[in-house]
């Protein structure tokens, strides 16, 4: 049976984005922040002041790369804490079948821009009239909508997703994003991972809210997408920012139309500029950054 390594530390605001940055590095699939000491059901309240301590949380493989991995992860909090005071990381084991579960423990319903609400599938919540609900079962892949570079860009979708235009996740993870854009009526939507676990998450998760007609999810990379699809009206890139950087120099701007829109992120602040570099040379313009503590959506359009 496969186990993974849970690792996880406790910090304060200040160093929980640069210490889930670090740890995305060797996590699989993805961060959880969590808000430490406030409780799950009150989490979406406006007048809670803000958490004065964050766990950040990340699973590796327990497989023959698990030590170095752990050396390496080590060696990163090292160096920030050369900066800002950091913690010795902590670990526990976990059975597969109990990975996904670990993290149902520390998912909640959450609201985000104007309309859309991210419900986990085993809770339920009250429905507003203008809600655009988004139920999900992450189950082994990232994408639960409550990591910034997730909430902003459903709160840029809110915005640009054009209405009957076609759209490409690339990497997609859960599938929140297509599903996002699905309900907010773009489509059809191509939905990409190179992970067959997150495409079968994403194809539950798509089923699940009703989207299955407008979104194809399939295994597939950057390369696969230009080799075989049309350009699209509205991309959307959540992976982080050395990947982004690295596919504008193989054509990423291809993907997006004359005149097409896209929302980039996974992006700390101080990489912005050089994403937007980036993103200029593979024939976008940046027209507009969002940001939520340290993280940055960087929107951009594509000339006609």
């Amino acid at each position: 049976m496969s186990r993974w390594i849970e690792v996880s530390i406790s910090v304060d605001g200040e160093a929980a984005e640069a210490a889930a940055e670090l740890f995305n590095r060797y996590g699989y699939q993805g961060v959880a922040i969590e808000h430490e000491g406030i409780e799950p059901e009150k989490i979406d309240d406006g007048d809670l002041p803000p958490p004065t301590r964050l766990t950040v949380r990340a699973y590796l493989p327990e497989d023959d790369r698990a030590d170095e991995s752990k050396r390496q992860l080590e060696a990163g909090l090292g160096y920030l804490n050369m900066m800002y005071p950091m913690p010795q990381p902590t670990y526990a084991i976990v059975d597969e079948q109990d990975w996904a579960e670990a993290w149902k423990a520390h998912y909640h319903p959450v609201r985000i821009g104007r309309h859309v609400l991210i419900r986990p599938l085993w809770i339920d919540v009250p429905l507003d009239e203008s809600d655009i609900e988004i139920a999900l079962d992450p189950g082994m892949a990232f994408g639960t909508g409550t990591h910034p570079t997730t909430q902003l860009c459903l709160e840029a979708l809110e915005d640009v997703t054009p209405r009957g235009g076609t759209v490409l996740d690339l990497g997609t993870g859960s599938g929140i994003l297509a599903i996002a854009a699905a309900k907010l009526g773009a489509g059809p939507i191509l939905a990409v991972d190179n992970d067959p676990i997150a495409v079968k998450v994403t194809l539950e998760n798509l089923e699940q809210n009703g989207v299955a007609d407008k979104v194809v999810a399939a295994e597939g990379s950057l390369e696969s997408v230009l080799a075989s699809h049309p350009p699209f009206d509205l991309i959307v890139v959540n992976i982080l920012a050395r990947v982004i950087i690295a596919m504008c120099a193989q054509g990423l701007g291809d993907t997006v139309k004359p005149g097409g829109y896209a929302v980039f992120s996974g992006i700390i602040l101080e990489q912005a500029d050089d994403v937007e570099a980036a993103l200029r040379q593979t024939g976008l313009t940046p027209t507009k950054r969002r940001q939520q503590s340290d993280w940055v959506v960087i929107e951009a359009s594509k000339p006609v």
